[in-house]
């Protein structure tokens, strides 16, 4: 070997890993796409499917009126608690966060905490969004803000919610609505030439709060308006409960959805369940297994509407919220304090689907964890009740929430491709308040091209463009325009 080449740097003992260029774009064309292979399967495969976004939690009141967003705060930072989390973190002094500060303060206390989110999920999806939504390539930071302010602000002028739904060919979107909602909303958007489709779908949250008096009896008091069914006991809460499910499917649901710690299976049967009914709403103290118990009898009671009715039914498993009490009196929930849990999951949720299971009322079932330790204790659980009725009856659903980032995601598809089928996966949601997020779509897509192109280039996986093409479009649009059954829209 000359000298020269070692001096040069091309003696692999001297130098094996030579420096990157230091003009590496940020955001290339092929971003998170780390081989030729996954470069095809994402740009002919993935890239042209539309958006199917069967969870999310974007208002249909500003679907139906579609809103027009004065400025960038108001569409991209109002409710959205990832951002309101990073920029606590940062030191941002709440009056900039969910405060009386102007809405372009907001902003420009957002634009400077960017730089701190390197390595964070919000610093691609910052980025991501501005160049997707306004064609904004600079980077956002104190300095850039001025100018980012304006030229969204700009565009946001003709941005309007239905411009945007066109403009990332968004299908269908399901909603998160509570069985108290008269949906009038959504029947506005029912009469109108919205191109896209936009379903309710059932949150009874509310309905387990049993332990939460006043609050509880409330909601009982809403349920019985919209119902027109007295709530007095048991018998008449659960007819209203079926009474809102169904008109809920009058305006084509086909999907329930619970934020629920772990699955409720504590045994209940309907005698004991009206017992404790009876005792909460006379005002006496239940216990905590009363509580556990109530719920159970509810989940079920759910589960077997939806699988009558054809429904979904998702489970979102393993959130701790409201973990900051003072926050939560001053703000409410929702707003950025909520983290983690390490619930136990395995048993609750095994009892729960066999009792389903044995009754034969299983409904199709998406099981979202947020406790990454749980990937694998879900994605065996889906196949101990697959009955071979449905493709991919049961789910493992997608990164959820702080999950909801590359390499969640990644851990995601990996178990389900372990231990179960990967091309049954129903694929990606936004899971948003924000119309702004419709990028995380393209992020899924991305990483999920990434890990089977690069399974394609190590000779893992056959590169059939037959086999691959029908498994990049299955996930990203076709698996859940079958297993929903709903309408899609024209996009």
């Amino acid at each position: 070997m000359a000298l020269a080449d070692v001096h040069n740097g091309t003696d692999p003992l001297v130098n094996p890993h030579p420096a990157p260029p230091m003009n590496k774009p940020f955001l290339p064309e092929n971003f998170l796409l780390s081989t030729p292979t996954s470069e095809k399967l994402y740009f002919e495969f993935a890239q042209p499917q539309p958006i199917f976004d069967y969870h999310c939690h974007i208002p249909p009141s500003e679907i139906a009126a579609n809103q027009h967003f004065e400025n960038l705060t108001q569409i991209w930072l109002a409710g959205d608690h990832y951002k309101w989390r990073v920029m606590r973190a940062n030191g941002v002094p709440e009056r900039f966060v969910t405060g009386d500060a102007s809405d372009y303060d907001k902003f420009l206390a957002y634009a400077k905490t960017v730089p701190a989110t390197i390595r964070n999920p919000l610093y691609h999806w910052t980025h991501l969004e501005l160049r997707r939504y306004f064609g904004i390539t600079d980077l956002l930071n104190e300095d850039s803000a001025p100018r980012i302010w304006a030229q969204a602000n700009e565009q946001l002028q003709e941005l309007t919610v239905h411009r945007i739904l066109e403009k990332f060919r968004v299908s269908v979107v399901c909603t998160t609505d509570d069985p108290t909602d008269d949906l009038a909303h959504h029947q506005q958007i029912r009469a109108g030439d919205l191109p896209t489709r936009v379903y309710p779908a059932l949150r009874p949250d509310k309905v387990f709060a049993i332990d939460q008096g006043d609050a509880f009896s409330a909601w009982l008091e809403r349920l019985e308006k919209v119902s027109g069914v007295s709530s007095v006991d048991l018998s008449g809460l659960l007819e209203a409960v079926r009474n809102r499910h169904g008109f809920f499917g009058s305006l084509g649901a086909k999907l329930s959805d619970h934020g629920v710690p772990f699955a409720y299976s504590e045994p209940c049967d309907e005698a004991e369940a009206s017992a404790i009914f009876g005792r909460a709403r006379s005002g006496a103290q239940l216990s905590e297994k009363e509580v556990l118990q109530f719920r159970s009898f509810l989940l079920r009671f759910v589960g077997e509407l939806d699988a009558d009715a054809g429904w979904t039914q998702q489970l979102h498993l393993g959130a701790l919220r409201n973990t900051n009490r003072r926050r939560l009196k001053e703000f409410g929930p929702d707003t950025g304090y909520d983290s983690i849990g390490d619930w136990p999951q395995a048993e609750s949720l095994v009892r729960y689907l066999d009792q389903l299971e044995t009754a034969g009322k299983l409904p199709k079932m998406i099981l979202y964890n947020l406790n990454p330790t749980d990937n694998y204790v879900l994605a065996t659980m889906i196949g101990n009740f697959q009955d071979g009725s449905i493709p991919g009856k049961l789910q493992l659903g997608s990164g959820w929430w702080f999950l909801d980032q590359k390499e969640g995601m990644e851990w995601q598809m990996n178990a389900l491709s372990n231990v179960g089928l990967l091309s049954r996966f129903v694929g990606m949601l936004t899971d948003s308040r924000s119309f702004m997020s419709y990028p995380r779509h393209e992020y899924f897509r991305r990483l999920l091209c990434n890990l089977v192109g690069a399974d394609v280039e190590r000779g893992e996986i056959p590169m059939d463009e037959g086999l691959l093409g029908n498994l990049i479009r299955g996930i990203c649009f076709e698996n859940a325009k079958t297993y929903f059954g709903l309408e899609c829209g024209a996009v």
